[in-house]
């Protein structure tokens, strides 16, 4: 068991918590009670240290002042709640030293907010650090805490941007969000860069109302007028939206495009009979997996022949991309290949959007929705070692 000892100030008794947890002992109530008493302790101290030099400074210039006595306050830490003796004089109160406290240390703020950026809904979040805190905490406060991202999220939209990305890749997913009317479905427009390391990173995203022309280019061109003006850029991935392929004309005209073969494949067995399907996509695996463009080509003629008078309209839908199909042969390495084949390193991102956001049923208003794709997104880079420097970005 760990020595008994006299815990000085508040930076010691996290230590000692720290070392417990690491040898293994219980976080039991007993030891709770025994923490909360140390931070009572080291507060109520200096409170009583505050009130001290404040009425010897009004001392100093002629004021006359003294204690008078003190009053009740309940804070909320991460263990539990602490009910403390807040030192007073005539004129003045130790309260404005626990003003960076609020009403909750800034750790439980911190849990509150990781609990609402990996899926609980306001209302859970209670549920889940009640054994922690020992109290409830309300859908309301919950939300106020969730707002300290908006600042945030405001200053990663309008950051300025680099060239330093030698593939980007569009593409548009789509959330719910709840409406008076009910839910409706918005797509989020996405833009990920692909470093000359390897490493890839969310650049942006934007919520719109559709996947038009003028949506896409609203989004591009804000995306060049911060910086990022394709210079250096290889190839563009694109998802195969006819919005999407207008806008870049106009904005991106220079730089080769290559087409979505997971979005591609899923238009071209749309279709096609269920019961051929696996011949079917073993055919396009073919053209998509070849060894050269060469051969890619060539497949793509043994498809034609093998298909065309079942399925014309299918064999149409490769023939008129089949271009932008193969761009991706201008790299040689197989893992640029991958990387540049399809827009599966977004859509991979979306599925964490997704699996973080489906307990909280369908989101309330734009806000909220900017709020969860902004922390997962920027969680995401920082598990490629590309940071932001922004809230959330670093191990807190």
């Amino acid at each position: 068991m760990p020595q008994h000892a006299t815990l000085l100030n508040l930076p010691d008794a996290l230590e000692v918590i720290k070392q417990m947890k690491l040898r293994g002992y219980g976080w039991g109530e007993q030891c709770r009670e025994a923490t909360r008493n140390a931070l009572r302790q080291f507060l109520e101290t200096q409170m009583d240290a505050y009130i001290d030099s404040y009425l010897q400074e009004v001392d100093k210039v002629g004021i006359k002042d003294r204690r008078n006595g003190y009053y009740p306050r309940t804070i909320t830490t991460e263990v539990g709640d602490i009910e403390l003796h807040v030192t007073r004089s005539r004129t003045a109160s130790a309260g404005a030293f626990l003003r960076e406290y609020a009403r909750r240390s800034p750790t439980v703020d911190q849990m509150i907010l990781a609990c609402f950026i990996f899926g609980c809904s306001t209302r859970k979040v209670s549920r889940v650090l009640l054994p922690l805190l020992g109290r409830p905490v309300s859908a309301a406060t919950v939300s106020r805490v969730a707002k300290s991202l908006d600042e945030a999220v405001e200053a990663y939209h309008a950051r300025r941007l680099t060239d330093q990305y030698k593939v980007l890749l569009f593409d548009g997913v789509v959330l719910a969000r709840k409406t008076g009317a009910g839910a409706i479905r918005r797509p989020v427009l996405v833009a990920l860069g692909i470093r000359p390391d390897g490493r890839k990173e969310v650049i942006d995203f934007r919520l719109a109302r559709g996947e038009s022309r003028q949506s896409w280019e609203t989004f591009l061109i804000d995306l060049c007028r911060r910086g990022l003006e394709g210079q250096g850029t290889e190839i563009i991935v694109i998802d195969g939206g006819l919005g999407l392929h207008a806008a870049l004309q106009s904005v991106y005209p220079n730089i080769p495009l290559q087409r979505c073969w997971a979005h591609k494949t899923r238009n071209i067995l749309d279709k096609v009979r269920k019961k051929d399907w696996d011949e079917v996509k073993g055919d396009l695996h073919a053209i998509s997996h070849a060894k050269t463009v060469v051969r890619a080509r060539h497949a793509a003629r043994g498809f034609a022949d093998t298909w065309a008078k079942t399925y014309p309209r299918a064999v149409k839908c490769l023939r008129d991309d089949l271009d932008e199909l193969l761009t991706f042969f201008h790299y040689s390495d197989r893992k640029w290949r991958t990387a540049t084949r399809t827009t599966n390193a977004i859509e991979r991102r979306f599925r964490e959007v997704k699996r973080r956001t489906r307990p909280m049923g369908v989101l309330s208003d734009n806000t909220s929705m900017d709020r969860i794709l902004f922390a997962v997104f920027t969680n995401e880079n920082r598990n490629q070692g590309v940071m932001t420097p922004f809230l959330l970005t670093q191990n807190n």
